[in-house]
């Protein structure tokens, strides 16, 4: 009987990143600012971002999520934003994908609405995508994933 050929284990340099080595956690998941004030839209939401592989974080008011993203000087910690246009308290979801746009000129915007699908040419930015209210949650994952793959990569934090 002849001897089983077995290969020689994998070495991986030593400048092999983690992800190369699998050895990647949900923290390096990319994650998604979501803005919607009705929690079964942002449950169904989260639902989908989480299957998709994306991690998200929740709010329901445009003043949050712009003190939420002033918080983020890095630039780095949100990826994307997904936000309705109606929301609670005094900014809606025009004004929060301009001011996320002005933090980084290249994040991702994707509205959700019912009822303000026309206004997305005159208040929408430039390279954002609009949802009709309703939508099916494969779409939500689809149209961040089109956005994301359509920015040039985010170099890593020192």
């Amino acid at each position: 009987m002849t001897e089983p050929i077995v290969p020689p284990p994998l070495v991986l340099p030593e400048d092999c990143n983690e992800a190369a080595r699998g050895n990647t956690a949900l923290n390096d998941a990319v994650k998604i600012l979501v803005v919607e004030d009705d929690q079964l839209i942002q449950a169904m939401v989260e639902e989908a971002l989480s299957d998709g592989g994306f991690a998200s974080a929740l709010t329901a008011s445009g003043e949050e999520a712009i003190t939420l993203l002033q918080d983020d000087k890095s630039k780095s910690k949100y990826r994307a934003v997904v936000t309705d246009i109606n929301l609670l308290g005094k900014l809606d979801g025009w004004e929060v994908g301009r001011f996320a746009r002005e933090i980084d000129p290249t994040m991702p915007i994707i509205y959700m609405t019912g009822t303000h699908g026309e206004e997305w040419a005159s208040k929408g930015v430039p390279n954002s995508l609009l949802l009709a209210k309703p939508f099916a949650p494969a779409q939500i994952v689809t149209a961040i994933s089109q956005l994301l793959n359509a920015t040039p990569p985010v170099p890593p934090a020192d």
